[in-house]
């Protein structure tokens, strides 16, 4: 999909009404804990079988979540600023609107002031995305493309627009005249509510390096689901800057391996053990059950 760089993607004024309504009624039944707060936006992972926010770990410095081998899930992007703001997304290291290896530069949505939005999954056009969900490592879809080494980590770089010029605007006119002269060039201006994306080359996101120990173990991905409707439009945006004003990182594994890590707090996985009790009052082996 050619994406030109002063355009965007964004979810269609109907269909981001529906979703912002869904989405105050979810709330109003449930809180979820927050995944990654920021300045700017905040990011949750959805886990879209149960409806709830995945509980978000903390672990020197890094967001950590535990996924569901074979479960669904959505990215819910919530804009806290007062301004539109541009999100480019990567999962796995993979930008989810273009599926270029992830830079800052590429394209993303674009999130009106307040605006929350799920992103269910990899876009394939105007209308349709591919379904995150949570997979064996080599049945992802960076594994899948021959990219691997950035396999469990979601991205959000986040950029500010670029502030309009002040100009002094024109005497007014009676609505009248107005209504003639929107009618004369074909119709009147509109301004779109909803997330959008643009491309531009930019520098890499910042990798989660991967070693041959890491690839052995039984790790989550994200695959390349079944496929969705999901309705989106063009919008224009430039960034302020060249530089994200906020990166959002947050990693993601099954929960015996983050369990094994030491960053899901419980009983550690260890190997088998030699002698499993200290004392046998046994004298003999005994003979096993029938």
């Amino acid at each position: 999909m050619q994406t030109h760089p002063n355009s965007a993607l964004a979810p269609s004024s109907r269909r981001t009404l529906i979703a912002a309504a869904l989405l105050s009624l979810a709330l109003s039944g449930c809180s979820g804990p927050s995944l990654a707060a920021g300045s700017t936006v905040s990011v949750d992972v959805i886990d879209r079988d149960t409806g709830q926010a995945i509980e978000v770990y903390r672990h020197r410095g890094q967001n950590y979540v535990a996924g569901r081998p074979g479960a669904r899930y959505a990215l819910r992007i919530t804009n806290r600023s007062a301004g539109r703001v541009l999100a480019v997304t990567a999962v796995d290291g993979v930008n989810i609107v273009s599926g270029q290896t992830a830079a800052w530069g590429q394209t993303g949505y674009v999130f009106a002031p307040g605006q929350s939005y799920d992103l269910t999954g990899w876009r394939k056009s105007d209308q349709q995305v591919a379904a995150f969900e949570f997979t064996d490592l080599p049945q992802s879809y960076a594994a899948r493309t021959g990219r691997p080494l950035d396999v469990g980590v979601i991205g959000v770089a986040v950029f500010r627009e670029r502030p309009l010029p002040v100009v002094q605007a024109p005497p007014a006119m009676p609505l009248e005249r107005r209504a003639e002269r929107e009618t004369a060039a074909g119709g009147s201006l509109r301004s779109d509510p909803a997330p959008a994306a643009t491309a531009n080359a930019g520098r890499t996101m910042e990798k989660s390096a991967t070693d041959s120990q890491d690839l052995a173990r039984n790790r989550l991905g994200t695959g390349h689901g079944g496929r969705e409707a999901s309705q989106v439009v063009r919008t224009a945006f430039e960034r302020a800057s060249t530089q994200p004003d906020e990166v959002i990182s947050i990693q993601y594994d099954r929960h015996e391996n983050l369990v094994a890590a030491g960053i899901i707090p419980g009983e550690r996985i260890v190997g088998p053990r030699p002698f499993p009790r200290e004392s046998n009052t046994a004298a003999y082996v005994p003979d096993p059950r029938p």
